[in-house]
């Protein structure tokens, strides 16, 4: 990417329009500012945005994704501790239930993009458990890794 197309991406200036076939986007994240992020850098795409895990549990199984990004800190006491025993509340909790559903989304790409590193080795790991096609990708990285998958 040139200097120049960075500057006008983040000045929001740039053309994100897709230049390919539109592909369908799942998202797991509480942040209202990554989802403008997400809606800027998927337009033209289909972008299906879940708050909670009760809401992504009800919309992954509906839908037909080919990719999915999910977010571990989803409550706003999660930014400062892990030390809590309530994962049901977080992204782990779907990635625990996708796992344990793998004929939920089997050919969607996943991506844990939390800022959380040590939350997201967990997540990961499950995911690769049944078998996924899955990676860590930290948010401040993942412009990049969108670009080079699905090529804009």
């Amino acid at each position: 990417m040139s200097f120049v197309r960075t500057i006008l991406i983040k000045l929001g200036l740039a053309d994100l329009s897709v230049s390919r076939a539109p592909i369908s986007v799942f998202l797991l994240d509480d942040d209202e500012r990554r989802h403008r992020w997400f809606r800027k850098r998927f337009k033209g795409d289909h972008l299906e945005i879940a708050k909670t895990v009760e809401e992504a549990k009800k919309l992954l199984p509906i839908g037909t994704y080919d990719a999915i990004f999910l977010d571990h800190d989803l409550l706003p006491h999660h930014y400062t501790s892990n030390d809590h025993d309530d994962f049901g509340s977080t992204g782990f909790a779907v990635a625990q239930w996708l796992s344990d559903n793998p004929d939920v989304q089997p050919a969607a790409s996943v991506i844990v993009h939390t800022r959380n590193a040590e939350a997201s080795v967990k997540m990961v790991d499950k995911l690769e458990e049944s078998g996924r096609q899955v990676e860590y990708v930290a948010f401040p990285m993942l412009d990049v890794k969108i670009k080079n998958y699905w090529n804009k």
